[in-house]
């Protein structure tokens, strides 16, 4: 092994994914990133530690208690050597292992020594993922500091059945694995951000909610360009149909509360980055079962209530950040309204998309499409951006925090 190259520790956990690590051994590998690997008792069943040697070019290590590894306290040893752990597939049982301080294995005892950052690229069946328990265990995870890439939505190999579980692909591990390995000349190394992205879904019944017209997509691009910039970036989404971004800690949330909650939970921060299309009320009442249409009755009464103003509240917060920054979707007036939200809400930033027709991209095209038009709103007037994609404005904005939080 290369003991001047940066040293990723993988971890191939036991499901049909695993073959996926074979090209991910490569990729990292082709980045002059050398490789060592442990393989569970299950990864054997998929993939053979003779391949995953040859493509490493080491040795593999698969056993807890093996006489010659474990002579001088290898798991301690695997574990301490790391730059990046990355655990691929990080399945089911590793993670609520990993949870739960479990260490019955070599795998999940190396992850209970770990100091070295930790990156987990789940793959299950969509069932389990979605599974209560297998959401709890990512959001401890998650809060112990361990990063997610993926999963991805589509087809299953292994059941023919298609939905949120499928592993990221090799490129999108090797990107977040660059991002944790941090050069040196990343301004925002050490600074944490805590960010909102996505819609809220208010449930009406258990079959219907009402939502904003959010597909999240520039909220994980700014987060995936801080992370890029070495933030420590915490991301609480709403339900949305994308991938989280590489190197972010993401948690997942449906209801403005939920959202609140989690935000307040991330607190302290360096700075707060809300762009997340919160709905504003919510159904005063939430029906146990289905709202049945009766013929002849006409529409039900719909009361509403006001839900947590998430940027009013942190932007008056005993913990506030050092840089609150707001985002607002206008349809008219747009500096005034921005202006206006900028005091009323405490923010420092107010990012102002224009959402009008006349705009040229619009309400569809801001939210959901790949390109962008905002004005930066602050006490100290209006900087016009022209359009520009929605990576774009994350590079933009991510150095502009940069400059806000260095200076």
């Amino acid at each position: 092994m290369n003991l001047s190259a940066p040293h990723v520790l993988l971890i191939i956990g036991g499901g049909i994914a695993a073959y996926k690590c074979l090209d991910l051994i490569r990729r990292l590998r082709e980045c002059g990133i050398a490789v060592r690997c442990v393989m569970t008792e299950a990864a054997s069943q998929f993939i053979t530690p003779l391949s995953v040697g040859a493509l490493s070019a080491d040795h593999v290590f698969t056993d807890l208690f093996d006489r010659q590894d474990e002579q001088d306290v290898g798991h301690i040893r695997l574990a301490r050597e790391a730059d990046v752990i990355v655990v691929a597939p990080a399945t089911a049982d590793l993670m609520a292992k990993c949870a739960n301080g479990l260490a019955n294995d070599l795998a999940s005892a190396v992850l209970l020594a770990a100091r070295a950052p930790v990156l987990m690229a789940p793959a299950m069946n969509p069932a389990m993922w979605s599974n209560p328990a297998t959401r709890r265990n990512r959001e401890t995870l998650a809060r112990d500091g361990i990063r997610f890439v993926g999963p991805n939505s589509g087809e299953m190999a292994e059941s023919g059945e298609a939905g949120e579980g499928r592993m990221a692909e090799p490129l999108e591990i090797v990107a977040a694995v660059e991002t944790m390995l941090k050069p040196a000349d990343q301004p925002l190394a050490g600074k944490r951000i805590v960010m909102t992205s996505g819609p809220t879904h208010e449930p009406l019944d258990p079959v219907r909610y009402i939502a904003n017209r959010s597909s999240g997509k520039q909220g994980h691009a700014i987060a995936a360009a801080l992370a890029k910039l070495g933030a420590d970036v915490r991301l609480i989404s709403g339900p949305v149909n994308i991938p989280d971004p590489a190197g972010v800690t993401v948690i997942h949330v449906e209801t403005a509360r939920q959202m609140k909650a989690a935000v307040e939970a991330e607190l302290p921060a360096d700075a707060g980055i809300f762009v997340a299309a919160v709905a504003d009320w919510r159904p005063a009442n939430e029906g146990a079962e289905k709202i049945k249409k009766v013929a002849g009755d006409g529409p039900p009464p719909l009361a509403m209530v006001e839900n947590p103003d998430i940027l009013a509240t942190i932007g008056h917060h005993a913990k506030r950040p050092g840089l609150v920054i707001g985002f607002a979707a206008e349809t008219e007036n747009l500096a005034k309204n921005a202006a206006a939200k900028l005091k009323k809400k405490g923010a420092d930033l107010i990012v102002a998309n224009d959402v009008s027709h006349d705009s040229g991209i619009g309400t569809q095209g801001v939210m959901g499409g790949d390109r962008n038009l905002v004005r930066i709103v602050s006490m100290d007037g209006v900087d016009e951006w022209p359009e520009l994609s929605k990576a774009e404005v994350a590079a933009r904005l991510a150095a502009l925090v940069a400059k806000r939080l260095t200076q």
